[in-house]
């Protein structure tokens, strides 16, 4: 095991002990494998060209409606704070003072953040509304190597024993129970119907309405992630078991992607068709979605809101369109896609534009504040993972979040899927139905039942 770099050799010196050694399995299998022995919180994040893991906590932060939690190497016990009035200002402010040398920090900010900037919907005080933590020990992988990181020798030395071993996994079996998509057919129908009438009235512009689906049996969140990402075509992909809650996910945006240069993008996505695997029947289903005029004003809506949020940013005249309205497959459907371009302001970082643009237009709607009172009155529980991000930030500026939407949820012996769709003026409720049931095909045909006798919990 060849080593750089300089360590320390306990935990309250902060700094990471690395090794760089051979990979001999595809990051993906390799990743999502090490997270059975995990034995302690953590969280896979995939990106263009590596596959990172976070396990333990050598800081952590836990935001909930009137509160910000935090601890770490200078502050072994729980410090917390009032809630400030900008939230993701503190988190950057505590991670810069976290204590640990070339941190890198993982975790994920629920739906509901967003409303504690306008005070209305009301937060449930109990409900966790972000979780990132600081890992103790990582893993970076890519084509062929492997960096191991840790804050103890023994644990450096630990990961790569873990890594020998590691076999390709067998194979697993289908889903045994299949999953009910049609679930609440006309409650969400009517919705529909209602915020369709809402738009009408000029209440708002745009609004996203999801529904739950519940998934029936013990997952097993590892496979089910193995299986799901060779099926899927995700820009980020995600494996997660934080604070009692645990996901996989194939995300099909980003909110944000910040390098420490100080450039900035974001990736809406808006209008969406089926993809079903007959080349000339999903060509002819896009040139409808280019074409359709419901499609085309929701996408249009999605891309100028981003405009103007990066805008409040960046420096000005920095702010572009690069792509615009091209066409993007994302696993079980296709979607009108664009990107947008910025550079920040001096004084501004990579957490000022997620402050700003958070959570994505096309997970909430226009104008947001009107958008989050109608989903609190439309959809009966509150998102927490579903339509927020799930996010890696490093010591040198960059920050990369992307939105959570094609994934599965566990809490507790609960399993769960979501999905939703834009409702704009020209909506019709059926089609928006179908829209939520195209999108769960990316991950309901993927579930792996968890092996008889296991309970549901961390994989």
């Amino acid at each position: 095991m060849a080593t750089a770099g300089q360590a320390g050799s306990v935990l309250n010196d902060v700094r990471y002990a690395e090794a760089t050694v051979p990979l001999r399995m595809d990051p993906i299998t390799a990743g999502a494998e090490l997270t059975r022995s995990a034995g302690e919180g953590y969280m896979l994040y995939e990106r263009p060209g590596e596959v990172s893991v976070g396990f333990g906590a050598a800081a952590e932060i836990v935001l909930t409606r009137s509160q910000i939690r935090f601890r770490g190497p200078r502050r072994a016990d729980w410090t917390v704070e009032p809630m400030p009035d900008e939230p993701l200002h503190r988190v950057s402010e505590l991670l810069a003072e976290c204590g640990v040398d070339g941190w890198r920090a993982y975790g994920w900010l629920g739906f509901e953040l967003s409303y504690l900037r306008f005070g209305r919907p009301e937060v449930p005080e109990g409900l966790t509304l972000g979780h990132l933590v600081v890992p103790s020990r990582e893993v970076r992988l890519g084509a062929g190597t492997a960096l191991l990181r840790a804050l103890r020798w023994d644990d450096l030395a630990e990961l790569h024993d873990q890594l020998e071993r590691l076999r390709e996994p067998a194979g697993w079996p289908g889903v045994d129970a299949p999953v009910d998509d049609t679930v609440d057919h006309d409650g969400y129908r009517d919705a529909v119907a209602s915020a369709v009438a809402e738009i009408r009235a000029d209440h708002m512009r745009k609004v996203v309405l999801s529904r739950e689906v519940p998934v029936p049996g013990g997952i097993d969140l590892a496979a089910t992630y193995q299986v799901g990402r060779r099926s899927n075509t995700p820009v980020r992909s995600f494996l997660l078991d934080l604070g009692g809650l645990r996901s996989a996910g194939f995300s099909p945006e980003t909110l944000l992607e910040a390098r420490g240069d100080g450039s900035v993008s974001t990736q809406p996505l808006a209008g969406t068709r089926a993809l079903s695997g007959d080349p000339s029947r999903d060509a002819a289903l896009r040139d409808e979605l280019v074409n359709d005029a419901k499609e085309v004003f929701e996408h249009v809506v999605s891309v100028r809101a981003a405009q103007e949020e990066l805008r409040a940013v960046c420096r000005e005249g920095s702010v572009l369109v690069e792509e615009f309205m091209t066409v993007g497959r994302r696993g079980s459907v296709q979607h009108l896609a664009s990107r947008v371009t910025g550079k920040l302001a001096d004084t501004r970082t990579g957490w000022h534009a997620l402050a700003r643009m958070f959570p994505a237009v096309t997970v909430s709607g226009l104008p947001k504040p009107a958008a989050y009172q109608a989903i609190a009155r439309y959809e009966r529980e509150p998102r927490g993972l579903y339509g927020g991000v799930v996010v890696t930030a490093d010591a040198h500026g960059a920050l990369d979040a992307a939105v959570v939407l094609r994934a599965v949820y566990q809490d507790g012996e609960r399993t769960w899927l979501r999905s939703g769709a834009g409702v704009v003026a020209q909506s019709r409720p059926d089609r928006e139905f179908e829209e939520t049931r195209e999108k769960l095909r990316s991950i309901a045909p993927f579930l792996v039942p968890a092996p008889v006798g296991t309970a549901t919990g961390p994989t």
